[in-house]
């Protein structure tokens, strides 16, 4: 089995951040989000992942990614020239994919429990497709299973008014290879009416065709973070299931550590309080500074004279002499946030790449 991540798009929902980075290199809990799908299909034993991007993204990617050695697996780039929608992703690497079974496995999802079962029901049931789902309140936003009298799938409608049930389909699909068949032929799907190729439509080919889809509930902890306040309850998600005590600089006796709180190499901080769950990268300067539960400081930043809590600061940016309490906020990477004179109160902020921005 093969593996196909995209990362293409624009990320408008995650503006001003990703005015100049694609959203899958900003960095959730001090890791990139295009990192958690990768280390997921990796360690469900998928080692052949193909990452598909837009017109502009190769190099960067490239520098990020590499070829996957980090992963111990083989990443192959495949340009999807515009974008015509989920299906059109995998079938842009029709020519990769071969005769193998994929699995689609969306760049901004983040399934915090892994995949591996249903890399198991897919290669030992062997159906023709595999759609994965789970209980959702917002499931009208998304796509939702509807099924016949026997429990068997009968139909995927992206966004249905009045949804049967509370299942939804997140982004993480499994296909056969004779699904290609579907953009040929005279039963061949058609672009809708925003000019994509749906994914529904494909699965819903599949089924028109007597071809078996199966569908199984993901039970783990789903995670999109595609807004700023999603970004932010993802942070905090992962900061509280991940973060273990872990110093790897040395910290002196004006610093008080509180809880698990995770500090790379090469750091200086001094007379400050750190009160976890909180990830601190590398390189980084803290000095009489109050840094709250679910925090995350990314490489190469400094922060003096702050008090910041549930909050993400992104490579390079400093953070001085802010008088009041910074809470529920994104900090772009190298950014320079100064305060005034005046405290007492919180402030959030969300703040893109290269900003100087004076409280």
């Amino acid at each position: 089995m093969k593996a196909i991540i995209p990362i293409g798009g624009r990320g408008t929902r995650m503006r001003p951040v990703t005015f100049s980075a694609n959203k899958h290199f900003i960095p959730v809990a001090n890791k990139l989000l295009i990192e958690y799908p990768l280390e997921t299909v990796a360690q469900a034993g998928i080692t052949d992942i193909a990452i598909t991007y837009n017109p502009g993204q190769l190099e960067y990617a490239q520098k990020i990614l590499g070829t996957g050695e980090r992963w111990d697996v083989k990443i192959t780039y495949v340009l999807q020239e515009k974008p015509l929608g989920l299906a059109n992703i995998f079938q842009v690497c029709e020519q990769w994919v071969g005769d193998s079974s994929f699995v689609l496995h969306l760049g901004d999802n983040i399934f915090t429990n892994g995949i591996k079962r249903f890399v198991d029901h897919f290669e030992t049931q062997k159906p023709m497709g595999l759609v994965s789902m789970l209980r959702h309140p917002e499931n009208r936003r998304m796509g939702v299973p509807y099924f016949n009298s026997e429990g068997r799938l009968e139909r995927y409608v992206e966004k249905p008014a009045h949804p049967p049930h509370d299942y939804a389909i997140p982004g993480l699909y499994f296909l056969d290879h004779r699904v290609f068949e579907c953009f040929r032929g005279p039963n061949a799907i058609k672009p809708s009416q925003r000019g994509e190729y749906e994914i529904p439509d494909a699965f819903q080919w599949l089924i028109d065709n007597g071809l078996r889809v199966d569908v199984l509930e993901y039970k783990g902890v789903w995670l999109d973070p595609g807004k700023f306040d999603d970004w932010l309850d993802a942070n905090r998600y992962l900061l509280d299931q991940t973060v273990v005590h872990n110093i790897e600089s040395t910290i002196g006796s004006t610093v008080k550590l509180e809880g698990r709180v995770e500090i790379g190499t090469e750091c200086t901080i001094e007379h400050s309080t750190i009160r976890g769950p909180v990830r601190i990268g590398k390189n980084v300067t803290i000095k009489n500074s109050f840094l709250g539960p679910y925090t995350s400081i990314s490489d190469n930043c400094s922060i003096e004279n702050v008090h910041i809590e549930n909050s993400l600061v992104m490579q390079g940016s400093e953070l001085t002499n802010i008088a009041k309490v910074v809470d529920t906020s994104l900090i772009g990477p190298d950014c320079m946030v100064s305060g005034g004179v005046h405290g007492g109160q919180k402030t959030s902020l969300f703040v893109g790449e290269l900003s100087k921005i004076q409280l």
